[in-house]
């Protein structure tokens, strides 16, 4: 399956990403089926998980061997209620569809937070706006392109 993955591979470019975009052979929904597709470990996949934080979205960029606390994530933002977005609000926030949700290339910027324990790999894995595509970058790297905090998301 042939996707079209040039806007975001454009967009990683104009933020000076050196890693390039990788059309999986199998959809990579989940950190796991990720990880088997690449050979890497699962928590080196950099899950892209949004959030309504009292109504606004939140990008979580999460270790694939990582649960999200969403009561630790809303006393971290200052936020009276998080849980998971629905597939319309992750589609309307993020022009991605779920599955597939990268950390940029989004219609407006969204407030993120990145995952400690990513910091852990060398390289991590990240979607590229489709669930057949991923690109590695680093945890640095991944702060800088969202212009996301560091934090301690969960367990």
């Amino acid at each position: 399956m042939a996707v079209d993955f040039s806007e975001f591979a454009r967009v990683l470019k104009s933020l000076d990403v050196t890693g390039q975009v990788r059309e999986l052979p199998e959809p990579a929904p989940t950190a796991a089926t990720a990880a088997a597709q690449l050979g890497c470990e699962v928590g080196a996949i950099a899950n892209s998980l949004v959030f309504s934080a009292d109504g606004s979205p939140l990008l979580v960029m999460t270790s694939g061997a990582h649960r999200v606390d969403t009561s630790l994530i809303a006393s971290l933002i200052g936020a009276a209620s998080v849980s998971r977005a629905d597939a319309r609000s992750v589609r309307e926030w993020t022009g991605q569809a779920i599955g597939g949700v990268g950390p940029v290339a989004h219609p407006a910027p969204i407030p993120t937070l990145v995952d400690n324990q990513l910091a852990r790999y060398d390289v991590v894995w990240a979607a590229a706006g489709h669930p057949h595509t991923v690109f590695p970058t680093s945890f640095a790297e991944l702060v800088r392109i969202t212009s996301g905090t560091p934090a301690d998301v969960g367990e």
